[in-house]
């Protein structure tokens, strides 16, 4: 309980956590047309992403209270082997609907990693050092969608496509060990009641800190357009663009493209504080995204690939730069509310967040419009959130 681990310990292990989130998705997408022949063409393979994300979001109600009366340790091991026991059903599926509600359970378990890891973070630190630790975080996480694409394209050229979700089982194996010796990070004084009037009023107390409201929203909305990139990448490659082959690679690359910006923002959070600069990264973000929207609307054009593609980079790496800044400005004022915040926090993002891109996401025929709409609307509303969290005044930290 009372461990020193060192800065760099710390980053190691989240990262790793970011990272066995991201491989669910990340590591599926080049497999859609192996899947999709295996099974049926007319299979709507964009579920296989959209379950796992959905299971995600619900994981998030159930993680949260369970770490905050049990611990983190119990929660993320818990859901490490929900984890690898929906890869392997995956790998096992003898038919696509068995292979969606696969990816459900898998969802369910990756829920684990990707809510807690904010929360053991906030365990540890507080302030501008979370925001610095988070920020480092991100930007190891990235390196996640930058290979593992490439790996499961690699992977199925040699292998069968199941080949794929047998790996993702082997690193939750992986992430269990490195749990178990990483240890626990919420002491046992500050561990709370497992009932529904301690979760109802651990609730009231989030929604009545403007500084977490504010942000949680905030985080919704630049979820929405993450998620908008996410889910739209892949199809404007193909279909606007007409070069569905080279996307593994210029994903990868966008990802590359955001770890110097993160980086540079991490030192750039120790001189400025956190506030400051998530508010100059989504400003930016606004920026870009509202400039590109007129620009279309107003000469009524498509741009050409590249002028698009660096427009991409800049902006979902503006929006990156924000996140995990946005999660560390919630979390600051809840204390030993923390794993309960940061599911909500995540839930939030995810379930709402997807539901938000959804709505651009169907729009995608052949043309980027939808695209750039989204981000503008959505980084603006997230602008406004983060600016109305920050005029509330200094939060109460209730772990005192």
């Amino acid at each position: 309980m009372n461990r020193v681990r060192s800065e760099r310990a710390v980053i190691s292990y989240l990262a790793f956590m970011g990272v066995l989130l991201a491989t669910g998705i990340d590591i599926a997408l080049p497999a859609f047309d192996a899947i999709e022949e295996g099974f049926d063409r007319t299979a709507n393979t964009s579920l296989v992403i959209t379950l796992y994300i959905v299971g995600m979001a619900l994981g998030q109600l159930v993680y949260g209270p369970l770490a905050d009366r049990f611990g983190r340790q119990p929660a993320i091991l818990g859901g490490l082997a929900l984890y690898a026991l929906g890869a392997v059903l995956s790998a096992l599926a003898p038919s696509f609907g068995f292979l969606l509600g696969s990816r459900l359970l898998w969802g369910l378990g990756a829920a684990a990693p990707a809510g807690l890891r904010t929360a053991i973070a906030r365990d540890l630190y507080s302030g501008d050092a979370m925001a610095r630790v988070t920020t480092i975080m991100m930007a190891v996480f990235l390196l996640g969608p930058i290979f593992i694409p490439l790996l499961g394209d690699l992977m199925i050229s040699v292998a069968p496509w199941q080949s794929i979700f047998w790996f993702a089982a082997l690193l939750a194996i992986a992430g269990a060990f490195w749990t178990i010796r990483f240890g626990e990070t919420l002491p046992e004084e500050n561990r709370r009641a497992l009932d529904y009037s301690s979760l109802v009023i651990a609730l009231k107390q989030i929604g009545r800190t403007r500084v977490t409201l504010g942000h949680m929203i905030a985080n919704v909305f630049f979820s929405g357009a993450f998620f908008i990139f996410l889910g739209s990448s892949q199809p404007v490659f193909d279909q606007v663009f007409d070069r569905s082959s080279q996307f593994a690679r210029l994903f990868a690359l966008i990802g590359a493209l955001t770890i110097p910006p993160l980086l540079l923002n991490n030192t750039l959070i120790g001189r400025f504080g956190a506030r400051r600069m998530s508010m100059l990264a989504g400003t930016a973000a606004v920026v870009l995204s509202v400039g590109a929207a007129l620009g279309i609307l107003v000469l009524d054009v498509q741009p050409a690939f590249w002028l698009w593609f660096v427009w991409l980079a800049l902006t979902s790496s503006m929006i990156t730069v924000a996140s995990p800044a946005l999660s560390a400005l919630a979390l600051e004022p809840m204390g030993e509310l923390a794993g309960t915040a940061s599911s909500l926090l995540y839930f939030s993002g995810f379930a709402f967040g997807a539901g938000l891109a959804a709505i651009f996401d169907a729009q995608i025929d052949n043309t980027v419009t939808p695209m750039v709409l989204g981000f503008a609307i959505y980084t603006s509303v997230g602008l406004i959130s983060m600016w109305w969290a920050g005029t509330a005044r200094r939060p109460i930290d209730h772990s005192t």
